[in-house]
């Protein structure tokens, strides 16, 4: 026969068991409620192990990972490093919050600058688009709220402080700042940065856009293994064709640029109407005049 008093412990016992796992079931949903609101924000946290593949990160009071396919391949990490990643999302599982984090989502670029450019939070200035090749290269397309602010200047920082804050964290990545616009043939070009443009030729109807560019700057336009104008065209959503001055000359896009120059005079008439009318009207009294 069980002793009474056997009785009692053993239900004291799993009552605390009952007990211990409904605070810990409690803090799992806790911490999952507390970092599904920071999906797609910014965290600080120190490289814990590495397990295959996996990164994982000590975020404090949970763990969170980097999976292969959120790694910048230059990057090596090492246990202890302190690191700011993208949290990219948060599942539920019944061990608690799976939090994945990413080193190479554009978002961690964006997030980076907020940090560092103040004038973002007062409105002043903001990001329109970012493209991507972690480790390599980024194209941050900006945009200022007021005539008076430079919104590149204000990204770059004095002597390119603030730009290079993020350099540095994104371990020397590459960042041109260009400022958006919302006339294609200007954003194209602004997109092409560093390279200065000659000029901008948009076929709307093909979404090709033929640029045309002094012969020195031909090779700094198209990047190594084409990596700029790839970065401008997906920033842009154009295609982008790039000629030299002297291909041009050559004959290669004489006929598009004649078209184009006519197709902005035809343009340029309807916006006008009442003008080419007058004009249309003065020409048939010069004719009437010339027949008395």
């Amino acid at each position: 026969e069980l002793d009474p008093r056997d009785l009692g412990r053993i239900d004291a016992q799993k009552a605390r068991q009952i007990l211990v796992q409904k605070l810990r079931d409690a803090e799992r949903e806790n911490l999952y409620a507390e970092f599904k609101e920071k999906e797609g924000e910014l965290v600080f946290g120190v490289v814990q192990r590495i397990e295959g593949s996996t990164v994982v990160v000590d975020l404090e009071r949970v763990e969170g990972i980097i999976p292969r396919s959120e790694q910048v391949p230059k990057e090596s990490y090492k246990r202890g490093e302190p690191l700011k990643c993208y949290v990219l999302r948060v599942d539920q599982t019944p061990r608690g919050p799976l939090i994945v984090l990413s080193r190479t989502h554009p978002g961690l670029v964006a997030r980076l600058f907020e940090a560092e450019v103040p004038e973002i939070e007062e409105g002043l200035v903001r990001i329109v688009g970012i493209v991507r090749e972690p480790g390599e290269r980024s194209k941050v397309a900006v945009l200022a709220t007021e005539e008076n602010i430079d919104p590149v200047g204000t990204f770059v920082g004095i002597k390119g402080s603030r730009v290079q804050d993020v350099v540095r964290e994104l371990r020397g990545e590459k960042i041109d700042i260009l400022e958006w616009s919302p006339d294609p043939a200007t954003f194209v070009a602004n997109a092409l940065s560093p390279a200065k443009v000659s000029r901008v030729i948009l076929d709307e109807d093909a979404k090709i856009a033929r640029v045309i560019v002094p012969d020195d700057q031909l090779s700094l336009a198209i990047g190594r293994r084409g990596q700029n104008a790839r970065l401008a065209a997906k920033l842009t959503g154009w295609k982008i064709d790039i000629k030299s001055e002297s291909q041009i000359k050559e004959g290669g896009l004489k006929e598009l640029i004649a078209k184009a120059l006519f197709k902005d005079e035809e343009e340029g008439a309807e916006e006008r109407p009442e003008e080419a009318q007058a004009e249309a009207a003065e020409g048939g009294d010069e004719a009437e005049k010339g027949s008395d």
